[in-house]
């Protein structure tokens, strides 16, 4: 997998040799996995952790699991860079998601998401990164696009994500400053991601228990697509990819 989202990084001008990048941790494999594969590459690497409060004590369990995470992980690389010998730096925001979704009158799924990308935009900033790095793969294009075309959707709708995007809760609007969303797994799909962690790596992660919980939408498309062959997975993110080449 290595070198496979390497070859990614590289095809989609992703990264840059020397980069700084603030990962977004949940603590979940693909997020794992994902710092565990730019610690590899070479990037230096910030974290940032989320805890929305929303499942009580598991939410405390997945913060400290990402802090020991960072402590340690540097410990699996063959050549530490300086900067990582005393593991990886980390910063936690806890958000009142409840408060803001109602201030804000929007659902909680959108509520976290514009908590977290406004916050990651100005650590950022703040860190010097020249990239957020965040850990979605091909089965979460796959639902994307499955959603958006149960909603109706054009063009753009099939399009998906792309592997290289503006922040949508940016502070400056100029697009030459942002700086960009980048989604290095996309080349991947999760199964091979846990096999990665697991059977490679000898990782360990957390499992979210809100994913089988089918009254969120997102959640409902991803036990449908959990009967989807590997293959039919990969078909529709590279769907999502050529609707974007078509639309360059």
């Amino acid at each position: 997998m290595l070198r496979r989202v390497q070859k990614y990084i590289r095809d989609n001008d992703l990264l840059h040799a020397g980069d700084k990048v603030l990962v977004c941790v949940s603590g979940g494999a693909d997020s794992v996995a994902l710092l565990d594969v730019l610690l590899r590459s070479g990037y230096e690497c910030i974290v940032a952790h989320c805890n929305f409060h929303l499942r009580g004590k598991e939410s405390d369990r997945d913060e400290q699991f990402v802090k020991t995470l960072c402590e340690h992980i540097a410990e699996r690389l063959p050549r530490p860079q300086a900067w990582a010998k005393n593991g990886i730096s980390l910063f936690v925001r806890e958000f009142d998601t409840f408060s803001y979704a109602r201030a804000h009158s929007v659902g909680i799924e959108v509520a976290a998401r514009e908590l977290r990308y406004q916050w990651f935009d100005e650590l950022a900033r703040a860190e010097g990164c020249n990239a957020i790095a965040v850990a979605h793969h091909q089965n979460d294009q796959a639902e994307t696009v499955i959603m958006n075309i149960r909603r109706g959707c054009g063009i753009n709708g099939l399009c998906g994500m792309r592997a290289k995007a503006n922040n949508p809760m940016s502070s400056d609007t100029d697009a030459v400053v942002q700086i960009p969303i980048v989604r290095p797994l996309l080349c991947t799909t999760h199964d091979y991601i846990c096999h990665y962690l697991r059977d490679i790596r000898g990782i360990d992660w957390v499992e979210d228990s809100t994913n089988s919980d089918t009254h969120y939408k997102r959640n409902a498309v991803r036990e449908e697509l959990s009967h989807w062959a590997k293959a039919e997975i990969e078909h529709v993110a590279q769907l999502a990819e050529r609707m974007q080449e078509s639309q360059k």
